[in-house]
């Protein structure tokens, strides 16, 4: 399945992942990924000087991570 870009997160997803639900939180998770993975693009060089685009995993693990805290600490669902 396609997903559509800019699609909202169905509002129950979101009430469970901040009620502490594992399989909402990786649904939200999977949701951002390409976001996640957009933001966390770096420049490196090889040995020969050239330039070269990759996905920086530590910061995409940190960026998962204040997701996630803000997820669970912060978000309040009323």
């Amino acid at each position: 399945m396609k997903k559509m870009r800019n699609s909202l997160m169905p509002f129950d997803v979101i009430q469970a992942a901040a009620n502490g639900s594992p399989e909402a939180l990786n649904k939200v998770i999977r949701h951002y990924e390409g976001y996640i993975a957009r933001l966390s693009m770096r420049q490196t060089y090889d040995e020969y000087g050239n330039p070269r685009w990759g996905v920086d995993e530590a910061m995409r693990r940190q960026l998962e991570n204040k997701l996630i805290d803000a997820i669970v600490r912060r978000f309040r669902v009323a």
